[in-house]
């Protein structure tokens, strides 16, 4: 098993994706890359703790590399957007890559620089590679939250259904069957 906290706009789209992904075992959203302890969702929206919001994905390597993780990851949210995605914007919507280990860290550095030199994206990368040093999951209510609101929320509908269209169709080889 290994551990990648992922940071790629509004937890709840990259959550989404994750929970779908062939061997990874969890996704729990959460907050991490600020100076408050135990930051609320509220904290965390008001962009001034530091944190971003992420997703902890925790999956079994013989399933899955983290080099595979990665490459979702960068495909599913726009990577070169400053502080933003979409309509969602601020520092806790930055894309970042905490790192648990050296290896983890050259990996990303490394499949950002594959992602520039193919031109995957029009613009420059700035996702963010750092070390991670704390994890906040986030609020009950906050897990699963497309699975338990897709019907419900408008949000849902409109940003991250896309979304996991978007992965579904461009990584169907590393879909969940049983999702």
């Amino acid at each position: 098993m290994e551990t990648i906290v992922l940071g790629g706009g509004c937890f709840w789209c990259i959550e989404a994706i994750f929970k779908q992904v062939r061997g990874v075992k969890s996704a729990i959203s959460g907050y991490a890359g600020g100076h408050v302890e135990n930051p609320s969702y509220e904290q965390v929206c008001s962009g001034m703790t530091g944190h971003a919001e992420v997703v902890k994905v925790e999956f079994d390597t013989n399933e899955i590399s983290l080099r595979e993780i990665l490459e979702i990851f960068l495909t599913v949210h726009d990577p070169t957007t400053p502080n933003r995605q979409g309509n969602d914007i601020g520092t806790q919507y930055r894309s970042t890559i905490f790192f648990l280990s050296p290896e983890q860290e050259k990996i990303a550095k490394d499949v950002i620089m594959e992602f520039e030199d193919k031109r995957i994206w029009k613009n420059k990368i700035v996702t963010e590679v750092a070390p991670l040093n704390k994890f906040y999951p986030a609020e009950d209510y906050h897990q699963n939250y497309f699975q338990n609101n897709k019907d419900k929320n408008p949000y849902c509908r409109i940003v991250i259904e896309p979304k996991v269209v978007k992965f579904r169709k461009k990584f169907a080889d590393k879909l969940n069957i049983g999702y």
